[in-house]
């Protein structure tokens, strides 16, 4: 008789608050009973941006109702479950803490076990979760405040061969169309106007894509933009349609030219290797951008390696991929207890100096 697990996982790391209950039976395919999102758009659309102190209000008061959902949604109790998986990090504190605090009430009151799980692993373990990938395999997570090449070799080893030294390529979408008017979040924005746009009529610049490694890096871009713009409404007394279409064009070929670029430097230095069957898999909110992935596609596809793209749903922040990855580690007997703490930053590779600085916080990436 094969085991059955039934995992409920918990997301509150930004301005998505999530809940999922996953099943898996054996070693066979794990299910998603449900994967229910509360976004926030609306509330932070004012502001240009999400602000922290009203994301973790909305947490605190959605998650709740938000877990019960999913519950129901699955058709299974709390008495059901076998384990409760929460972010535990990294993420904006105040919303991270909502959804710990949640977690560990949950699992008092049910003496289920705790499992505090690393968002970036959550997305980085979404392709095993989605096409049952093997490891090891490489993958792309890039997203609203993170942009890595990691090798998978297991559930809790990754190891970082370069990524973003700066802005994440999601807060340079956002700032993008901040720059422009647009509406946030920027990503499905900027990608929009940009199919009306000449990608070839301003030539921007595509940072660091004169070395050798696979660190990358946006913030110049984003400079690159505001100039532009600045210099086209001098000149006619303000932007067209087309000028913004361009703009948005432009912006996304340089940000395909330098992911593409440094994708190939990883892959040459994950193949070394020689992985069974390789893999590169993308995850994160980025991912779901149509001309990036369409790319990667045609480098894959010329280096003779598997490309695994999520469903679009499971790219942005979720539940679902939280579930997994508490999966992976409740089946390696690895849980935590009611100490779990909420952690603003939580690198996956801790074997490799830091990308972005540290502080009192500790490395971001």
């Amino acid at each position: 008789m094969h085991e059955t697990h039934i995992i409920l996982g918990i997301e509150s790391s930004c301005d998505d608050t999530a809940a999922a209950v996953l099943r898996q039976t054996g070693d066979g395919p794990a299910e998603i009973l449900s994967s229910v999102v509360h976004g926030q758009t609306d509330l932070h659309s004012a502001y240009g941006g999400v602000v922290p102190e009203i994301a973790a209000r909305a947490h605190a008061e959605k998650i709740d109702t938000c877990i019960r959902e999913s519950l129901s949604v699955a058709s299974v109790t709390l008495d059901d479950l076998h384990a409760i998986a929460v972010t535990a990090g990294p993420g904006l504190i105040g919303g991270v803490m909502a959804g710990v605090m949640c977690a560990k009430g949950l699992s008092a009151a049910t003496g289920r076990p705790l499992i505090g799980v690393n968002h970036l692993a959550g997305h980085a373990l979404t392709p095993r979760l989605t096409d049952g990938v093997s490891f090891p395999y490489l993958v792309l997570l890039v997203s609203g405040g993170h942009c890595q090449f990691l090798i998978a070799h297991a559930a809790d080893r990754f190891d970082r061969l370069g990524g973003t030294i700066d802005d994440a390529p999601g807060e340079a979408f956002d700032k993008t169309a901040r720059l422009l008017g647009l509406a946030q979040p920027g990503g499905p924005s900027v990608e929009r106007e940009a199919e009306a746009g000449d990608p070839e009529r301003f030539r921007l610049p595509r940072p660091l894509t004169d070395r050798a490694d696979c660190n990358m890096s946006f913030s110049g871009l984003k400079t690159a933009i505001l100039r532009a713009r600045d210099k086209i409404v001098a000149e006619k007394g303000g932007l067209t349609r087309q000028d913004r279409a361009d703009l948005c064009a432009g912006f996304q070929a340089a940000i395909t030219d330098v992911i593409v670029l440094k994708t190939r430097i990883a892959l040459t230095l994950y193949l070394q290797n020689a992985p069974a069957e390789p893999v590169l898999a993308v995850a994160g909110g980025v991912a779901a951008n149509k001309t990036i992935r369409a790319a990667l596609e045609r480098l894959c596809a010329e280096r003779d390696v598997t490309f695994v793209a999520p469903p679009l749903s499971l790219c942005t922040d979720n539940a679902a991929m939280i579930a997994y990855a508490g999966l992976e580690r409740f089946r390696a007997g690895d849980v935590d207890d009611l100490s779990l703490t909420a952690r603003p930053r939580w690198p996956l590779d801790t074997s490799r100096p830091a990308l972005l600085g540290s502080g009192r916080k500790g490395a971001k990436a």
